[in-house]
């Protein structure tokens, strides 16, 4: 194991050998970090100048083996964020400046690259690629193999290489206690925002009359508002 200047590891965090935990990052209480994980490191951005940016990983978190953390840059904020109850398989690739929400899963050799911010409680599935400054919304499921080049909807299920929406995560919503009535309502409002012949705006005001007070598709409908990059959609194109 080797530990860098300006490293903190909190309360009961096991980190194995063969780790190297380059600088400037802060890790938490209760951690499991694997051999041969590289975590802190310095991005390869060419705008990469040395800036003292850092690294910051939650609490309760599983980092395997191979995995590679990098820490941020001036451009991005000075700051990559790892939530808590994160699990990182083996092989993964976290860049610079990107955000990893709480709960968020992550399969063996997915890539995240510079400035993807992931939600809570997303599931990307092995050998997936997600494109620099990709969303991925909350509760939203990658299929293996998936290639993403747009933001992915909270909700949503998505696969496929430039990857396109194929339904709501009912899986992971069931599993995780959405009601069945949420669920059903989510389903509806995909259908209306995606497969309507309304405009995208007329779609998203019809899917939040259609399900007034149903919190969740108001969160699906403002994701979609504020993308920058435009969302998955089922078309591949």
């Amino acid at each position: 194991m080797v530990v860098g200047p300006r490293v903190r590891i909190g309360a009961r965090t096991i980190v194995s050998s063969h780790v190297v935990i380059e600088c400037n990052t802060t890790i938490g209480k209760d951690n499991r970090i694997f051999p041969f994980a590289m975590i802190g490191a310095a991005t390869p951005d060419l705008k990469f100048r040395g800036e003292p940016s850092t690294l910051e990983i939650g609490d309760h978190n599983t980092i395997r083996e191979f995995t590679s953390l990098h820490r941020g840059t001036e451009a991005g904020g000075m700051v990559t964020r790892i939530g808590s109850g994160t699990l990182i398989m083996p092989y993964v690739h976290v860049a610079h400046d990107c955000t990893v929400g709480d709960h968020t899963i992550l399969v063996n050799s997915t890539q995240l690259a510079g400035h993807c911010i992931t939600e809570e409680y997303v599931t990307i599935e092995g050998l997936c690629g997600v494109q620099q400054f990709c969303r991925i919304g909350a509760h939203a499921f990658l299929a293996a193999g998936s290639r993403v080049e747009r933001d992915v909807p909270p909700y949503s299920r998505v696969a496929g290489d430039r990857a396109r929406l194929i339904d709501v995560n009912v899986i992971g919503l069931q599993r995780r206690g959405f009601a069945p009535e949420t669920i059903a309502a989510l389903r509806a409002a995909l259908r209306t925002i995606f497969y309507s012949k309304l405009s995208r705006e007329e779609s998203l005001t019809a899917a939040l009359e259609e399900h007034a007070g149903v919190a969740e598709v108001g969160r699906l409908v403002e994701f979609i508002r504020r993308s920058e990059r435009g969302v998955v959609s089922r078309e591949r194109d």
